[in-house]
């Protein structure tokens, strides 16, 4: 069990309320800290409220639960508990570490030991969450219970088991719908007794997978009701949703979302918290680069390179510490560089070092979350995969190199530190990046704001049409489900459907036609995970997402796994397999991409005069046409390969904005610079929005040009990277002028004099970043923030 303390927590670009900790220091702190340090954040110890325990704990969990430290429950635990107990759904959105998991157990455990027949479904993000919440659960020791993880590493002789006499069933999203739902007469029993219905962490299920996961949940919501209709064994109402979340924005309008119900919000943190020093660090200048000449653009040491010597600095004086990195690549280059500079200095001390990422192997995994619980290893560069839930007891510090997209995900992986209630310390490491410049220098837009509102939308029709194929599937859809799975769109999906040919109408419902199930990938990664297999030994080692593939492991690309260099001889698209020879190259590769979009419908806009600003339907047409080899350490462009991969088709949602000719003439804007000003403005604006909407800058493309074939306008094109769209491009025009002129500003602000990558040099542009205009992109910007109106955000 978490012990009760814890703390706060053309050119183109390839794809709330509640507040965060309260502060008490803010700006510069008297004591000395190194130059890259922008800024130091307080968050002082808050003293715990606890409350009685509720008359319907059994006596032995009571005493369980007390001989493991647990005197009586936080406040907002036993509110919770207590909605939940008496039958409404509720989601408890506290901070990390306030022991939302008790919340959800004292119910959920209370009614297992009191009704037999009872059961429970966990279900979580991550299998390491699953796998850790297994052995909490196990630990209590509670006669009856009968915990078990259900996923893809189960081996096949436990499944049947589990099916027939776990009551207590652990498991994730993509099991439920791919394993779980499709069987459900194999399920019967447990789903006829379905009580509750735990969603951990669901701040997570945002954009695509979230809309996915609404869809999955409505599913398992009208199966338990038919089971439970036909031999009712539970109470009227059941199963209950009890939701989890990070500290976020609208919580119960995103657990209702989530689950199509009326949800009660637990926002209230009453958890006691150690204190928490938060430093902001933007990596200095390289020697002999200056921001005030005119013939070199400035360059900033590599955050992956700031954060390993951090690390290794942490480890070597026995700080146990997490370090956070954005990508695969990146944890895996930290924790080498760690490892190698540790080495130097006592041999063997680079051994406690490691990387932990999505890719591995199951038992790679649970052997690496073992060695940071039991300090076997000190230090761990990981990607957002250890971002959920884990509980790892006894970590000092956390390093997060580059923010991670969203507030609530910046507290979230701060709150891995000082879980025991002692002193931790956190650490934002700024990329070379428009937004974490941005903030690094802007802490107020860090510390005492809002954290976001979750954003999903289940009506997207490219989740729709998919997740009503896999309910008929399981069974005839009826006019009573239109409403469950959301109303008149689902009536016009429907249609769209039979006229498909994958639906079939008849007078008791609407019928799935095909002999096999539907293929629906929750996360949106487009099919089969492309295996990477050595090829002289035929060893697997890893997996690779297939819309990262062409990236990543193109022929000729470098790939790394656990610090050891790999070169990748083939790409099998079709085969899912890249057959890889392990090699120790003096470069690293980088792939190019060329984009064309097309606007296939306006949803709305807003005439500003000489300003256009609209959101509506494009079509996105990609290739991977190149990759660049480029020299480790200085960067040098040794040559550019060319590559012959298929090209791929998207429809999504964009948001963008057309300015006239005559006012970019106006603001000084010559009619030869236009292109780069709109390239410059477009890179800026993609690394600004997730300043105001829960996404990542990878989540979203752009494009712009001087005069675009659709909108006969200079236009800049912002878009979601996900099929259908991902709420993200809406968010945007809604808040248009907010998002605009926080690009503005940080354009203005940076130091540099042409451009750099803190302002307007974008790491996946397709174009070499390329032109570029930093001056003129401010002018644009101007133009359209002066036309826009007021009533644009």
């Amino acid at each position: 069990m978490p012990r009760q303390t814890g703390t706060a927590p053309a050119h183109q670009t390839a794809p709330g309320q509640q507040a965060t900790p309260a502060r008490s220091t803010v700006g510069p702190d008297p004591t000395p800290y190194p130059a890259a340090v922008t800024h130091v954040e307080r968050l002082p110890v808050r003293p715990g409220a606890t409350a009685p325990w509720p008359d319907w704990v059994p006596a032995d969990l009571r005493d369980v639960l007390t001989t493991r430290g647990v005197q009586q429950p936080w406040r907002h635990q036993a509110y919770a508990a207590d909605l939940a107990y008496s039958g409404r759904h509720v989601i408890v959105a506290t901070g990390t570490g306030s022991g939302k998991s008790l919340a959800y157990l004292l119910p959920a455990l209370a009614k297992l030991l009191s009704d037999p027949r009872a059961t429970v479904l966990y279900l979580a993000p991550t299998k390491a969450l699953a796998a850790d919440q297994l052995r909490a659960v196990a630990d209590l020791g509670l006669d009856g219970v009968r915990p078990a993880c259900y996923d893809g590493d189960t081996p096949q002789p436990e499944r049947a088991w589990i099916r027939q006499h776990a009551r207590f069933v652990l498991t994730n999203p993509d099991m439920l719908h791919r394993g779980i739902l499709p069987r459900h007469g194999a399920w019967s029993n447990f789903l006829r007794r379905l009580t509750y219905v735990i969603v951990d962490e669901c701040h997570s299920y945002r954009g695509v997978f979230g809309s996915h996961v609404a869809h999955v949940l409505r599913r398992l919501r009208r199966q338990t009701e038919r089971y439970q209709r036909v031999r009712p064994t539970t109470a009227p109402g059941t199963p209950v949703f009890i939701l989890a979340s990070a500290t976020s924005g609208e919580p119960a309008r995103a657990g209702s979302q989530l689950t199509g119900l009326p949800v009660e919000p637990v926002t209230e943190d009453s958890a006691p918290r150690g204190a928490v020093t938060f430093a902001l660090w933007e990596p200095p200048l390289l020697p002999g680069a200056r921001a005030d000449t005119d013939d070199l653009t400035p360059v900033r040491r590599s955050a992956l390179r700031e954060s390993a010597d951090l690390l290794a600095d942490a480890v070597a004086a026995g700080v146990r510490t997490l370090a956070f990195v954005r990508s695969r690549r990146g944890a895996e280059v930290v924790a080498s560089s760690a490892r190698r500079a540790l080495d130097e200095v006592a041999p063997g001390l680079g051994d406690r070092v490691a990387a932990y990422r999505a890719g591995f192997l199951a038992e790679e995994r649970r052997a690496l979350e073992r060695a940071l619980t039991t300090g076997e290893l000190l230090g761990l560069a990981s990607t957002n995969a250890l971002e959920l839930g884990v509980d790892l007891v006894g970590l000092d510090a956390v390093l997060i190199c580059g923010y991670p997209g969203t507030r609530a995900s910046l507290w979230q992986q701060a709150g891995r530190a000082g879980r025991a209630g002692r002193e931790a310390l956190a650490v934002l490491i700024a990329r070379d990046d428009p937004l974490d410049t941005y903030l690094v220098h802007h802490p107020e837009a860090v510390f005492g704001r809002p954290v976001e509102a979750t954003v999903l939308d289940p009506t997207n029709p490219y989740v729709l049409g998919p997740q009503l194929c896999c309910a008929a599937a399981e069974g005839a859809l009826t006019s009573a489900d239109i409403e469950l799975f959301g109303g008149a769109s689902v009536k016009q999906t429907l249609d769209e459907l039979v006229a498909a040919g994958l639906l079939r109408r008849r007078p008791t419902g609407w019928y799935w036609t095909a002999a096999g199930r539907p293929e629906v990938d929750l996360r949106g990664e487009g099919g089969t995970p492309v295996d990477v297999v050595e090829t002289s030994t035929g060893r697997l080692l890893g997996t690779v997402d297939p819309g990262s593939s062409h990236f990543l492991i193109h022929p000729g690309a470098v790939y790394l796994h656990q610090g050891v260099s790999y070169v990748v001889d083939d790409l099998d698209l079709d085969g899912a397999c890249a057959l890889v020879h392990a090699e120790e190259p003096d470069w690293s590769t980088h792939a190019r991409e060329v984009t064309s979009l097309s606007v296939a419908a306006v949803r709305e806009y807003r005439d500003a005069g000489p300003v256009g600003l609209f959101v509506g339907d494009v079509d996105v047409t990609s290739q991977v046409v190149s990759y660049q080899r480029r020299r480790i350490g200085s960067g040098e462009v040794l040559d550019t390969r060319p590559l012959d991969l298929p090209a791929r088709q998207l429809r999504t949602v964009a948001v963008w904005f057309t300015v006239s000719p005559a006012a970019l003439a106006a603001a000084g804007v010559e009619p030869a610079d236009v292109p780069g000003a709109l390239h410059a403005a477009e890179h800026a604006a993609i690394g600004l929005l997730p300043l105001i909407a829960t996404c990542d800058r990878w989540d979203i493309g752009g494009l712009s040009t001087a005069a675009h074939a659709d909108t006969e306008a200079p236009t800049v094109f912002v878009y979601d990277g996900h099929p259908g769209g991902a709420g993200f491009a809406e968010r945007a025009y809604q808040a248009a002028r907010t998002w605009l002129r926080a690009t503005r500003d940080l354009i203005a602000a940076c130091g540099c004099e042409t451009g750099c990558p803190s302002c307007v040099q974008s790491p996946k542009c397709g174009n070499g970043n390329n032109p570029l205009g930093k001056a003129d992109a401010v002018r644009v910007l101007d133009v359209v923030l002066t036309s826009l109106p007021e009533s644009a955000d």
